[in-house]
């Protein structure tokens, strides 16, 4: 069995616990935490919650580190921290960002002699395999990205961050008629502002400015800067009434042509609809720690991506059987 520790226990760790008992090659054997462990009830009998500070004492007792933290200000510092004890997977959502993380997650993998996957999860992840795909299918061509309707699960993180923020979530919208072009085969150009907008819904600490806290949200570089921002400020009534749930959902367009004089049109659409997104994201979090289990079997150290793994690592069918119902 593949020992699985879970470092948080928010949406994403409750979805990767979840996911490993639903496996069958895999157990959780440790949850960790910043909050008194005796506050944190899980679901699975018999398995200890512990504070983040007694981490080392589980060096070798995990064999891969699953990491659900956030991605504005958790795993930029966690990830490499814990790179250097445990075998690692995280979901890192900050695009910008991800060469910057990276680098960071390769060094404290190979001083360590462990393996670091990072920024897996459906985009980045899945979205990322099935860009890299068309891409090398369709080289003349244009790629396109929509997200949502949904809430992003970092975005939404971010706002919560800000000072006078009780909760927050944050939905992206595509705009449809961006969309329309985009599958018609037209090959419109497009700005980040045209493809999606953000729709926030607030909740404010008693006291905290309205002002000064939209006004960070909308300046936020990466996050909320680049698009069209509407900020609502609501009661927590109204939150836990309308916003409680964690759909999500996107595509992936590649359009191209091929012939002698590029005559033909070809359109490569994926697309995603998730009625949970922390859970969808945790179930490839989950095959990926198998993935990294298995390199790191095979000697192999340092940090990777989704886009490095070899298909069949994911799995838990034998090659024989992947070519016999998959292939």
């Amino acid at each position: 069995m593949i020992r699985i520790g879970i470092m948080g226990y928010g949406n994403l760790g409750k979805g990767v616990e979840i996911a490993v008992n639903q496996a069958p090659d895999m157990e959780v054997v440790a949850v960790f935490t910043r909050r008194d462990p005796s506050s944190v009830k899980i679901l699975t009998e018999g398995v200890p919650v512990v504070n983040v500070a007694d981490v080392a004492d589980w060096k070798d007792k995990i064999d891969v580190m699953i990491l659900c933290g956030g991605s504005a200000t958790d795993l930029p510092v966690q990830t490499p921290e814990f790179a250097k004890m445990f075998n690692v997977v995280d979901s890192f959502d900050n695009h910008a960002h991800i060469p910057e993380h990276f680098a960071n997650v390769d060094a404290a993998c190979k001083e360590a002699g462990n393996i670091g996957v990072i920024s897996c999860g459906w985009d980045p992840g899945m979205f990322s395999l099935m860009r890299v795909y068309s891409n090398s299918i369709l080289p003349d061509g244009k790629d396109y990205t929509f997200w949502g309707k949904g809430v992003s699960q970092g975005h939404s993180d971010a706002i919560r961050r800000i000072d006078g923020v009780k909760n927050a979530k944050q939905y992206t919208c595509p705009v449809e008629s961006s969309l329309d072009a985009v599958r018609s085969g037209s090959n419109p150009e497009l700005t980040t502002r045209q493809m999606h907008t953000r729709e926030c819904f607030v909740v404010l600490e008693e006291g905290a400015d309205a002002a000064r806290v939209e006004k960070e949200i909308k300046e936020m570089p990466n996050y909320f800067e680049p698009y069209d921002t509407t900020v609502h400020f609501i009661s927590e009534e109204e939150f836990a009434q309308n916003h409680s749930g964690l759909a999500h959902g996107g595509f992936v367009f590649r359009t191209g042509k091929t012939g002698v004089n590029k005559e033909h049109n070809h359109v490569i659409e994926y697309s995603l609809k998730l009625d949970s997104n922390p859970e969808f994201t945790t179930s490839v979090l989950i095959c990926v720690a198998r993935a990294a289990h298995r390199m790191h079997a095979e000697g192999m150290k340092g940090c990777k991506t989704i886009l490095d793994i070899p298909p069949a690592y994911f799995s838990t069918m034998s090659g024989e059987e992947l070519r016999a119902h998959l292939l």
